[in-house]
């Protein structure tokens, strides 16, 4: 494969790296993609804390790179099993700053069952995600991501009988 040439493709690389990291559990990959200090030299970041966020689904707003990662790392530590499907991928670039917007649908899977080696049962999940990306001289990083779950949609019937 050829190096990638425009934006959108470094872009779309990063953000590939990112769910690639956090399937294989390489904690280490993983904080090597989330913005640090020393990545910015904005006047308005001033080489401080680019104040990285994260909202995992049903979580509060985390703030900062150590609570960030340790989100990460708890994450990690407690899933067997997580596979990413990327569907609805947009990515838009505007000077510096990188969104990508897309539908994780997600495959995860428990613990193994007491006297079993196996996986515990696969469950899926539909979320959408926002990822924001900036420009460093070690190419797109991280700097928010922000992950909310699908609703399921309610039966037409439960829909006629709302008062309207």
């Amino acid at each position: 494969m050829s190096a990638p040439r425009t934006d959108v493709e470094q872009v779309e690389l990063a953000n590939t790296a990112f769910y690639e990291a956090l399937e294989r559990g390489d904690f280490e990959e993983l904080s090597s993609l989330w913005l640090a200090p020393l990545d910015t030299t904005d006047d308005h970041i001033g080489g401080e804390d680019p104040h990285v966020s994260c909202v995992h689904p049903g979580w509060p707003v985390l703030n900062g790179r150590g609570e960030v990662l340790r989100s990460y790392a708890l994450i990690m530590a407690n899933t067997e099993y997580i596979q990413f499907f990327l569907t609805d991928v947009h990515v838009s670039v505007g000077g510096d700053t990188a969104l990508v917007t897309c539908t994780e649908n997600i495959l995860s899977g428990g613990p193994a069952p007491d006297d079993s080696d196996e996986l515990g049962p696969l469950v899926g999940q539909l979320v959408v995600a926002t990822n924001v990306f900036r420009r460093t001289d070690d190419g797109w990083k991280l700097w928010s991501h922000h992950a909310s779950p699908v609703l399921a949609e309610s039966g037409e019937e439960e829909d006629e009988e709302t008062p309207g």
